[in-house]
């Protein structure tokens, strides 16, 4: 390769855009040693930290995304995106990049923007099922666009789509537990059906309100908990669990892959990473899509499982009446269990990471022999 590959990562915010990202830089890393790879991030969030803790550079930018709350604070966003595209270009001169892939996010808008006008090629990645605003403005002069789930053609012009799956983490989509020394991890039985929930770092109000208020109704029944709670309450649901040896509770879980392993059914929100790897798990799974997430999208990112009947979901307004009944009604069904596990088949992409570095390090490739 006359020029080794020079590639700005760009997005982030939330931890289904960075990790992700990490895993093609990797992927890419592993695939061609010498390439030399620069994130790009907003500042203040958690790609400054987490993206230096994996081994990367990071350059931030100042800028900010839509607040849906309180609209008078985007009366300054014109002036922060102008202050962004002024430090891309910036960025650009230092670090020369032949290749720019955007995991979503309004940091990624800047920089792909500013590499378009450049005709520097730019890759882009769709993790959910409802494409984001920046990625929908992105794809229309991308080189090619990555998405992590078939039917994505009413976003983006079509002959530019590889449906390549969520690049999820290794130790997941390699899970070495066995379902014993899984459970053994969290102080549980074996041969016990084992319930997994989890509502992301920050929680979920309405299933842990659910979970803590039926806990002697699982435990009556037979069923252990693994309950990931989020840090908002914690102590709270901690207590709620005390009187019961069959619940393991925590604010926050090291080890999903001890998680996923240890687990029957998993309850769960709906962003693009979980449905990923719940798929990768081949886990049976009630969804419960966040409410008010951008688009809507957790909902359309459960439904592409629900209408395949991989998986089955439950609005947020009907944790509280609905959740504790359909659960022990489907554990109770193994038929419809192993139906959904042989349906799930179909949405476990595995080597999405290693799929989309590929890709990008063969574009390049191409365009230095032209």
């Amino acid at each position: 390769m006359p020029n080794p590959l020079r590639i700005i990562i760009a997005g982030g915010g939330t931890g289904g855009h960075i990790f992700p990202a990490i895993a093609v830089a990797q992927a890419i890393q592993e695939l061609q040693p010498d390439a030399a790879i620069l994130f790009v991030g907003a500042k203040g969030k958690m790609e400054m930290d987490k993206v230096p803790q994996a081994g990367f550079l990071i350059e931030g930018l100042t800028i900010a995304g839509f607040n849906r709350t309180n609209i008078l604070k985007n009366i300054i966003l014109p002036f922060k995106l102008v202050k962004s595209f002024v430090q891309v270009g910036a960025i650009f001169k230092k670090f020369k990049p032949n290749a720019v892939f955007g995991v979503g996010g309004y940091s990624s808008f800047p920089v792909l923007k500013y590499a378009q006008t450049k005709n520097i090629p730019t890759f882009i990645h769709e993790s959910n099922a409802f494409a984001g605003k920046s990625n929908k403005l992105l794809g229309i002069n991308a080189t090619k666009i990555f998405t992590g789930t078939t039917g994505m053609e009413r976003f983006f012009p079509a002959d530019k789509i590889q449906v390549s799956g969520n690049p999820v983490r290794k130790n997941i989509s390699n899970n070495l537990y066995t379902k014993e020394a899984a459970l053994l991890k969290f102080g549980l039985l074996p041969n016990r059906k084992t319930l997994l929930i989890v509502g992301g770092s920050l929680g979920a109000a309405s299933i842990n309100g659910a979970i803590k208020e039926n806990l002697s109704v699982y435990t009556d029944k037979g069923f252990q908990l693994i309950w990931q709670t989020g840090k908002p309450n914690a102590n709270e649901y901690v207590k709620a669990a005390e009187q019961y040896s069959n619940v393991y509770v925590s604010s926050f879980i090291d080890d999903m892959s001890a998680a996923y392993a240890a687990a029957d059914f998993v309850i769960s929100r709906s962003g693009a990473m979980a449905v990923a790897e719940i798929s990768i798990a081949n886990k049976p799974c009630l969804f419960v899509p966040y409410p008010h997430a951008a688009e809507d999208h957790q909902t359309f990112n459960a439904m592409s499982l629900v209408k395949e009947g991989a998986a089955l979901m439950i609005q947020d307004k009907h944790v509280k009446q609905a959740l504790t009944n359909t659960i022990i009604e489907l554990l109770d069904n193994e038929n419809a269990m192993e139906l959904m596990k042989k349906k799930l088949g179909s949405f476990a992409l595995l080597n999405a990471d290693r799929i989309i570095a590929r890709e990008i390090i063969e574009s390049v490739e191409n365009a230095n022999l032209k």
